[in-house]
């Protein structure tokens, strides 16, 4: 038996978030909404996520001794997220600045702050809560070298889920590991080095070349599409989209990556899962914000 469904192991933000008719070109000044302050970060965003559809859930993650990452452990508290793995100070409280315009779409620069600091050690000194883990789910905003070293120390059996943003080059024993390696558009063509115009099932056969056992590539507002096998023989399938009205398309991958790990944790086939995930990932769109969009399993139920 497990104690956790799902182990995230990754960044905690403060979300400085402000509402723009357009964004800004270079050397321009817009004016916003007032500022709205928001938990958030990809592993905080996740760990939230799956514990709203009823994952037993974990997170390891680094926070400053502040306002902000006192917030952050007070959402995670309120959404049963056990974080006795979050540890506390090192640096500031990481913060994203995000702009959102009318049309729900977002563009964030982040200061990684104690995200930075968490360590190849801590991940160490957190084996317990990997061994207690059937999924084990990371992203980039935290060293590289902690992402390898969570791979490195994966128990037997646990599977590992990875979204690989911002998209740098992988070593090969990460993406071994990856099952699946989940990626947007922009994602998909930076670690493929792919042709823009390529099609999402290209990029998917590129990206299994790379060793991943199974790839997920979403595409907004078209689904996703779901690729196993090697290189030569690549099984493809797409999961349809769910038609919503965006509000606010912040942290919508975050719910995606988090539906998509619990479901595996509960044995469903990959498709089944992302077919989930997408239903989830649809209903945090019609919600302002990131952790405060997230529904819980009934909503998505009667979406």
């Amino acid at each position: 038996m497990y104690d956790y469904d799902l182990l995230v192991v990754g960044s905690a933000n403060a979300d400085l978030v402000i509402g723009v008719e357009r964004r800004p070109a270079a050397g321009e000044t817009v004016l916003g909404s007032d500022l709205v302050v928001h938990p958030g970060g990809k592993g905080a965003n996740q760990a939230v996520a799956a514990a709203r559809l009823g994952a037993r859930t974990a997170l390891l993650a680094r926070v400053g001794d502040d306002a902000h990452g006192r917030l952050l452990l007070d959402t995670q508290a309120g959404a049963g997220v056990d974080s006795a793995g979050v540890l506390v100070g090192g640096a500031p409280t990481g913060v994203a600045l995000i702009t959102v315009d009318p049309s729900g779409d977002n563009s964030i620069v982040v200061s990684p702050g104690a995200n930075g600091r968490l360590t190849p050690e801590d991940v160490r000194g957190a084996a317990g809560l990997l061994r207690a883990s059937r999924v084990v789910s990371a992203q980039l905003e935290i060293p590289l070298e902690t992402v390898v070293e969570v791979v490195r120390n994966l128990p037997a059996g646990a599977r590992f889920v990875l979204n690989p943003s911002p998209p740098v080059p992988l070593p090969a024993e990460v993406l071994a590991a990856c099952d699946p390696l989940i990626v947007n558009e922009h994602e998909a063509r930076v670690l493929t080095g792919g042709d823009p115009d390529g099609s999402p099932e290209d990029w998917a056969k590129a990206l299994l070349a790379l060793g991943p056992r199974s790839v997920v590539v979403t595409l907004g507002e078209r689904g996703a599409l779901v690729a196993t096998g090697g290189e030569a023989a690549v099984g493809t399938a797409r999961v349809p989209s769910v038609k919503v009205e965006a509000v606010d398309t912040t942290g919508a991958g975050d719910a995606f990556t988090a539906a998509l790990a619990w479901r595996l944790s509960t044995g469903a086939p990959l498709f089944e899962a992302a077919a989930y995930a997408a239903r989830v990932g649809a209903a945090a769109v019609t919600r302002a914000g990131a952790q405060e969009s997230y529904p819980s399993a009934e909503e998505v139920a009667a979406l």
